[in-house]
């Protein structure tokens, strides 16, 4: 089965049919999603979907877009929100500058990504990390987070190139592989999924947002996982149904080592 590790099925653009959907998705090779929060609000609407559907998992943290408006008590809500039994990780958390220009809004992101990176060390949670023009500032964040002893985490939709992948690697951090992969102009990441072992690749969507070719420009969910499996199954020469298998287990091993996860809800 497909192990989805990033989606935001709380967002608007599945107001219409989310409980169809996500219903759906058992049928199509989907076993777990893991919804991943971003603004204040989806803390609840997680929290919600999880309870609700068996297969559905929680990432619990704060975009770096929100990062202006989170208090102590926003951390203190993750924080509950972690010892919840399928909660599986701290995020998506990181840095943002492609929006965010100011030195001033840089610093305050840097603040809440530590702040954050430190709930996943002392709950002993995996991370997952949102990166977008600071590739230089993320990483050097993570590492110095890294030497305090982490859990593990994702690089989620991994968007700069083999020297920097490896750096991630070596670190002993997965990479989250999603629908850009599969685009013409992505060759950057597809030399990375070449580069990158297989053991330390797991498959994302972003969903609602960035779908593979053949559906780039419409809205994206899980089901259109198999097109991104079957682009890294092309470029490392394997099958797509080794990727999946391989996918999975990886997503397993991080993300439900808590609590042994894997007996409890498989």
């Amino acid at each position: 089965m497909i192990f989805e590790t990033h989606a935001h099925y709380d967002d608007e653009a599945f107001e219409q049919d989310r409980e169809a959907l996500l219903n759906s998705m058992e049928a199509h090779g989907i076993g777990h999603i893991v919804n991943a929060c971003a603004s204040i609000e989806s803390l609840k609407a997680t929290e919600e979907l999880m309870e609700k559907y068996p297969f559905v998992y929680g990432a619990f943290g704060i975009h770096p877009d929100d990062a202006e408006k989170m208090t102590e008590d926003t951390l203190k809500e993750i924080r509950r929100l972690c010892h919840l039994p399928k909660a599986v990780a701290i995020g998506e958390i990181g840095l943002d500058y492609y929006w965010h220009k100011e030195e001033r809004e840089h610093e305050i992101q840097k603040k809440m990504f530590r702040a954050q990176m430190e709930i996943a060390r002392e709950e002993k949670m995996p991370f997952m990390i949102h990166s977008r023009d600071a590739a230089r500032d993320t990483l050097e964040l993570v590492k110095e987070c890294m030497k305090e002893g982490m859990h593990g985490g994702i690089i989620h939709c991994f968007s700069y190139g083999k020297e920097m992948a490896r750096e991630y690697l070596n670190m002993g951090l997965y990479l989250g592989i999603g629908g850009v992969v599969t685009f013409k102009n992505a060759k950057k990441l597809k030399e990375v999924v070449e580069y990158a072992p297989l053991e330390q690749l797991v498959l994302e969507t972003d969903s609602p947002y960035l779908s593979p070719e053949p559906n780039r420009g419409k809205r994206n969910s899980s089901l259109n996982l198999p097109y991104v499996a079957a682009m890294i199954a092309e470029l490392k020469g394997i099958s797509g149904e080794e990727v999946i298998a391989v996918t999975e287990e990886n997503a397993k091993r991080l993300l439900f080592r808590k609590w042994e996860r894997t007996k409890k809800y498989n």
